[in-house]
């Protein structure tokens, strides 16, 4: 649980500069919200990046990304990015920034 807050931790650094930002428990991880629209989670030391389904392909290219898959179903708009792809605050802001583009681009359709 100590890797879980120190990650959650650093996902809140990473949006304070964001408007409309929400924290909420769900589906048992710590998952965060733009514009009302799921962006970012915690998952143990991974972080999920809403990416939607159009650009999961070419995230998972990166070598520290892979699939999401919860309970053994693939969540089809969603990536892990594994602790060593969080390195430093340009690692973690990048994808960040990632899922906060895919919340607000949630804005207009």
């Amino acid at each position: 649980m100590a890797g879980d807050e120190q990650l959650v931790a650093r996902v809140r650094a990473s949006l304070v500069q964001e408007r409309q930002v929400a924290e909420k428990t769900m589906f048992g991880r710590r998952m965060f919200m733009v514009a009302g629209h799921l962006a970012v989670g915690v998952a143990g030391d991974e972080l999920m990046v809403r990416v939607g389904r159009e650009d999961v392909r070419s995230a998972v290219a990166d070598p520290h990304a892979r699939p999401c898959v919860m309970s053994g179903r693939p969540m089809a708009d969603w990536i892990l990015v594994a602790p060593d792809g969080l390195l430093g605050d340009d690692g973690l802001d990048a994808w960040v920034a990632r899922g906060v583009a895919f919340a607000r681009g949630r804005m207009n359709g």
